[in-house]
């Protein structure tokens, strides 16, 4: 029996990545050569990663990059980032952060643009810690946005060929005639975003608008809210800031939610695009009703105690920040009633557009899953009828249709076993977990929304988590954020036989 899937292409196309991460982590090396902190734990990755990756790169190849090569090439390459990433956390080795199993946790958080931390000294570790922290979610943002429109689209990923039905464009990956020069584009929409942001935080601090603000928090936030990430350095997370700030951060997260292949038409002047967009339109139908909703509990919820201005900023800040999968917390969420909770746990589920930096099922496959139940029921009580499924004018696939059906059943099982999972796991070493607790921590890391409720809450961590527990939430992080498929084919014994 020989290997059908030329394993070495796929770890040659990893070891360039690997070879290049030290540009990246040149960032918070330089801020601790500036604040006097030690550099040694970013300087080791940087020579590491350079020489580990330039080794790899030099497997010989025997094919250009085929379906089964880029399947492993998408879990590799996640992965081996994420074990990168915890070598500046361990060396480091202050706080929480020290241990390899709490390090990886936050690596991977980072990486999978999760938000999810174990951090609960943030004043222990320095500014360079926390840059580096902002910089993987930044890098998992560029990276996750890249891999959908140039890889997932034409490995038709539960669904993610509709992308292209979506934004009215033929082949995604053709906007330009190289996917890297596709890359190239998306990435100079995703800086000009991120500049954009650091530059309104910093005018609002000039301003006066946000005495709290910083150069390092305008960058280490506007990493983290374009690649809809949630990572802070400040342990209130939006809430240490004022808000102006809030008002400011919510539109980043709604646009790093979006389509940037819509986007890009948009900034051409084809502003018909959204007008024509199903998926835009739900998107931010979904935003507006989840607003509404959470304001409608809070203005009749005594306990928060807010302001109509308070209440309607943080039900919108809230909602665009667990529905587009960022996990900012303008408030301490975890104190409103649970009716308010309930509808934000629910929105943890939904995410923004395909072809974006965000997380979860996606707006994309709740809308072909919603308009595929309405047209069952409407055959059942009309079986001579034939009425196909239609995205933004356009019908849609029996196949793809049925493709989306398994891919939320699949991404619905993983939460439910999850939830079983660290129910038990918190039972068995005796830590007090609910199991709406438990429930929420699973999809906040699955779905990569970052915080969850009660022990994992908002201005709380996941730290109290068992080992065990927190291995799981790793790999649920890993397995979500590739959108499953990947690491299932690679289970599944007829991709590695000949």
């Amino acid at each position: 029996m020989t290997l059908r899937v030329d394993w070495r292409v796929s770890v040659g196309l990893v070891g360039t990545i690997l070879k290049w991460l030290w540009v990246p982590l040149t960032l918070p090396f330089s801020l601790a050569l500036y604040d006097g902190t030690p550099i040694v734990p970013f300087l080791v990755p940087m020579v590491g990663t350079l020489l580990v990756g330039a080794g790899l790169e030099r497997l010989p190849e025997t094919r250009d990059l085929q379906a089964r090569e880029a399947f492993l090439m998408v879990a590799l390459t996640w992965l081996s980032i994420a074990l990168v990433g915890t070598v500046p956390f361990l060396l480091a080795g202050k706080g929480t952060l020290a241990t390899p199993v709490n390090a990886l946790f936050e690596s991977m958080s980072g990486i999978t643009t999760t938000g999810a931390t174990v951090v609960v000294d943030f004043e222990r570790h320095s500014r360079a810690i926390h840059l580096w922290r902002s910089t993987l979610q930044w890098l998992g943002g560029l990276g996750i946005l890249v891999l959908a429109t140039a890889l997932l689209s034409q490995l038709s990923v539960g669904g993610a060929q509709l992308m292209e039905t979506e934004t009215q464009t033929q082949d995604v990956n053709k906007l330009t005639p190289r996917i890297s020069e596709t890359a190239a584009l998306l990435w100079k929409l995703y800086v000009g975003l991120t500049a954009l942001m650091i530059a309104v935080l910093t005018l609002l601090q000039v301003v006066g608008l946000a005495p709290e603000m910083t150069l390092f928090d305008a960058v280490a936030h506007a990493f983290t809210a374009v690649s809809t990430s949630g990572f802070s350095p400040r342990g209130d997370s939006i809430a240490a800031f004022s808000p102006a700030v809030q008002w400011a951060v919510v539109p980043f997260m709604a646009l790093g939610a979006t389509s940037f292949v819509l986007l890009y038409f948009v900034l051409q002047g084809d502003f018909a695009r959204l007008r024509k967009s199903d998926e835009f339109r739900f998107y931010f139908g979904i935003l507006g009703v989840f607003t509404a909703a959470v304001a409608a509990v809070l203005f009749t919820d005594p306990v928060p105690d807010l302001t109509a201005e308070e209440t309607v900023r943080h039900a919108l800040f809230q909602v665009v920040s667990i529905v587009t999968t960022t996990g900012y917390a303008s408030i301490d969420f975890d104190l409103w009633s649970p009716a308010a909770k309930h509808l934000l746990f629910v929105g943890m589920f939904i995410g923004g557009m395909a072809g974006s930096t965000t997380c979860s099922i996606k707006a994309l496959r709740w809308l072909v899953v919603i308009k595929a139940f309405r047209r069952d029921l409407f055959v059942a009580t009309t079986p001579s009828a034939i009425r196909p499924v239609r995205l933004s004018g356009n019908v849609v696939d029996e196949q793809t249709v049925r493709d989306i059906y398994a891919y939320t059943l699949v991404s619905l099982v993983f939460f439910i076993l999850g939830t079983v999972f660290v129910v038990i796991d918190a039972s068995r070493v005796q830590v007090a977990v609910t199991e709406f607790e438990a429930m929420s921590a699973v999809a906040a890391t699955f779905f990569n929304v970052g915080p969850a409720f009660g022990i994992a809450g908002p201005l709380a961590s996941y730290e109290s988590f068992p080992a065990t527990t927190k291995v799981t939430m790793t790999l649920l992080m890993w397995i979500g954020r590739i959108e499953i498929i990947p690491v299932l084919v690679l289970l599944t014994p007829s991709f590695w036989r000949s």
